[in-house]
């Protein structure tokens, strides 16, 4: 066991004494100790619920002949940071998971790993440490939160607050009803209720492999969620036993495995940066051409919020993820997983039924995947865009640039009324290095929406976009402003065109124009002189390389 270096030897004698110290016996002592990475936190709402999770996952463990040590990481909720510039620090906050994770795992000389997590950094996190430490590790996900109800229709936290706020500014709802939305729409505990980026990751999770059967959609507080629980923390242990590691779980057929399902459901757009800076940490390159080729042979099979109207909880309801992953058995590679077994192997326990939610391949919600990377002479590297959540009337756009140089002065002007029909809004130096930290735009893509310009106006930004935005907006422009991309040099007034279907994002600026603002830009200051998003800035890679730090 790795943790013999700890506490074997009669040189360890004060090492010893200092775990005796914790309570543990000398039965314990000879066991695998396994550390339960635990990202509880009384502010995010995903996390709330955690404790008694980790009571679970102790019991797991100590069940299985293991020893659970429990640590905490950081967990910064979307939702709570987003519109200001406490976003600036949530994906950073991925980075930081990754080292606590190692640090803690690395200086105790941890057996294996139990990794508690939820929402949208601090999954990627987790795994990230994973992938880097390659001891035997399983993720557990505390599960979405249960949808809202007010006078009988059922809410969730993106349609009904964030878009809510643009339909007040129009004046189509009362201030009343926009406080009891805000009082409603998020009942209790656990991840947003559609498939935004915290949910999506949770089943990229499973279906990487890396956590069990049914973790993907389990209900926060459910006692599925706890029996899931104790059931990850007994088979870590038979993980160290085994000596089961993340490289022969999370290999390069598993990630195509992953971003399939990301197709097959409509994810969000950040498991792309999220998969990326994953497979970074095991040696796995996955180029944004590799998203794109799946996505074109991969039907879209679930109309989940933000772009349809289901919840998660219909399609925990309707089989889960392992019933996606059934319907998708055929396009999927036999890979090993936690829990000992194949793809496949687990699959044998799963039955279909017939149901409204998830879709079968004879007859799709769309014809391929929900995400589309765009390339053109605005995008070099190409960018993002969740097309899955696109009206097929704005599936081919061109529009007139209206230029901000921060998220701020574009939310003044949407706010204002400034924004007309057929504006191409262009949101940049917010990228990895430019923010820094790349915020999500869900303030001002649901302004839009609620303010019923969803179908009118398109938005591109070389930050990102929540998994909870819709509509044509494009996201992680690479390269950023801040690297001197061709988004640095647009100006009001210039033609923008964007054909989805196509995989085109173009600047309709004469070339010769283009040179001379290229030779006239000055590349700016960091936003941030000082701290950890200044150091962030000077080390972050691109978004088309995951904005990994390395």
């Amino acid at each position: 066991m790795r943790s013999n270096q700890t506490k074997v030897g009669i040189e360890r004698t004060p090492n010893r004494a200092l775990l005796f110290a914790t309570g543990i016996t000398r039965e314990a002592m000879d066991s695998p100790f396994i550390g339960v990475a635990s990202s509880f936190s009384d502010i995010v709402p995903g996390h709330v619920g955690m404790r008694d999770l980790e009571r679970a996952i102790e019991n797991g463990v100590h069940r299985a002949g293991g020893t659970p040590f429990i640590f905490g990481t950081p967990a910064i909720c979307d939702g709570i940071a987003m519109g200001h510039s406490g976003m600036k620090y949530s994906l950073p906050s991925r980075e930081l998971i990754a080292d606590i994770v190692e640090s803690m795992a690395n200086a105790h000389n941890l057996d294996g790993l139990v990794l508690l997590t939820n929402c949208d950094k601090i999954t990627p996190g987790m795994l990230m440490a994973a992938g880097r430490l390659n001891i035997p590790a399983i993720v557990v996900t505390a599960g979405p939160m249960w949808s809202g109800r007010l006078r009988g229709k059922r809410l969730s936290l993106v349609r009904d607050t964030f878009e809510a706020v643009g339909q007040y500014m129009a004046g189509n709802i009362p201030l009343e009803e926009l406080k009891a939305l805000e009082m409603e729409a998020c009942p209790g505990c656990g991840s947003c209720q559609g498939l935004y980026t915290a949910n999506t990751m949770a089943c990229l999770t499973e279906a990487l492999g890396m956590s069990l059967p049914g973790s993907g959609t389990g209900i926060a507080g459910s006692a599925m969620k706890k029996r899931l629980a104790f059931m990850s923390g007994q088979v870590v242990v038979n993980m160290v036993r085994q000596n089961l590691t993340p490289s022969q779980i999370m290999t390069f057929e598993a990630f195509k495995n992953a971003i399939r399902l990301d197709m097959a459901l409509g994810g969000s757009t950040n498991t792309i940066l999220h998969l990326t800076a994953i497979a970074h940490e095991v040696g796995i390159p996955l180029p944004l051409d590799l998203f794109d080729e799946i996505s074109k042979d991969t039907p879209h099979l679930t109309s989940l919020r933000p772009g349809g109207d289901y919840f998660m909880e219909d399609l925990e309801f309707a089989g889960g993820i392992p019933a996606v992953m059934k319907v998708l058995e055929n396009k999927l590679y036999d890979t090993l997983t936690v829990t000992g077994k194949t793809v496949q192997e687990n699959l044998k326990a799963t039955s279909l039924f017939q149901n409204e939610v998830i879709h079968p391949l004879s007859n799709p919600v769309h014809p391929t995947g929900g995400i589309a990377v765009l390339k053109g002479s605005l995008a070099p590297n190409g960018g993002v865009v969740k097309q899955s959540a696109v009206s097929e009337k704005m599936m081919e756009f061109e529009g007139i640039a209206r230029v901000f140089d921060s998220e701020e002065t574009a939310m003044q002007a949407i706010t204002s009324g400034q924004i007309k029909a057929g504006a191409v809004i262009i949101i940049r130096y917010e990228g990895p290095q430019g923010g820094p930290g790349m915020r999500e735009m869900l303030s001002p893509t649901s302004a839009l929406v609620g303010m019923g310009l969803g179908e009118s106006v398109a938005l591109i930004t070389d930050g990102r976009f929540s998994g909870g935005t819709r509509g044509p907006c494009i996201g992680h422009v690479s390269p950023e402003a801040m690297a001197g991309g061709p988004i640095a040099l647009v100006q009001n007034g210039d033609k923008i065109y964007i054909n989805i279907k196509k995989r085109i994002l173009d600047l309709r600026v004469d070339p010769d124009e283009l040179k001379k603002r290229q030779q006239n830009w000055q590349k700016p200051e960091f936003k941030v002189k000082s701290g950890y998003l200044a150091r962030y800035a000077s080390a972050v890679s691109s978004a088309d390389a995951g904005a990994v730090v390395s």
